[in-house]
């Protein structure tokens, strides 16, 4: 088993049979770097090869959140001059590849990424206090892809496109009502709701296609010169200056 530093590996950590792998920086709201998704991907094809495991739960450290997505320091670096293609940014492949049901155990903000991580999960279980948002578009972020598009196959496409395009922000009784998570629970039940005992029911087939279609480079195609033009380093800015981005310069 490899060290980790960015997240937790918990063996039967509550259940004989389940591993828990927590992302362990709530100083962060466990947003995630790239170190953290390599830990992430390695610890998934950990449990999924380990004969004892036969569930797997993934979470976030404390009770703010489960996973605010990217580490916006971290994006602002790694996109600059389209240094962003040389970063892992797909944490859901081990996730799709893992032949063991995977829970998704949201105990607070499910942001960006983090939401990623909650809707390709097999099973989603939220806190009453969770909260589920795409905010790529306000922190000058692009996203594309199947990880993108997957989403209208859980929730729709015309509400996939609410999500993805508005950023608003939903409450854990939204996310039930939109299909986005299985059940919600009282924060103190959260973890008697994960440790029952479910089948995993695998869809894979239905996305495969797609998956496979958008390995391509979205963005160096559509908007090349997008992480140059100072648009992306507007929306972080903002969002680290605690003000309301203004993308009037780039009309595009």
């Amino acid at each position: 088993m490899p060290d980790f530093t960015d997240i937790l590996y918990e063996k039967h950590h509550r259940v004989r049979g389940a591993t828990w792998i927590t992302i362990n920086r709530p100083d962060v709201m466990n947003a995630f770097t790239g170190h953290t998704l390599t830990e992430m991907r390695d610890a998934v094809e950990a449990a999924s090869g380990d004969p004892e495991v036969g569930v797997i739960v993934i979470t976030g450290a404390g009770d703010r959140a489960f996973c605010a997505g990217g580490d916006v320091r971290w994006l602002q670096e790694v996109q600059r001059e389209g240094a962003v293609g040389a970063a892992p940014v797909d944490p859901h492949a081990g996730i799709e590849d893992c032949l063991k049901p995977v829970i998704a155990r949201v105990n607070g903000f499910s942001v960006g990424g983090g939401n990623h991580l909650a809707y390709f999960a097999d099973f989603t279980i939220a806190s009453e206090r969770a909260t589920f948002a795409q905010l790529g578009p306000r922190v000058g972020s692009s996203a594309s892809g199947y990880y993108v598009a997957y989403l209208t196959h859980v929730v729709g496409a015309k509400k996939a496109k609410e999500i993805w395009m508005l950023c608003r922000r939903y409450s854990a009784q939204d996310a039930l009502d939109m299909g986005l998570v299985n059940a919600v629970v009282p924060h103190d039940r959260l973890d008697d709701e994960v440790d029952l005992k479910i089948l995993k029911a695998s869809f894979r087939t239905v996305y495969q296609p797609l998956r496979e279609a958008s390995r391509r480079d979205w963005v160096a195609e559509i908007a090349p010169d997008f992480y140059r033009s100072g648009e992306a380093d507007e929306g972080k800015n903002a969002f680290l200056e605690r003000r309301e981005p203004d993308f009037s310069r780039f009309p595009r």
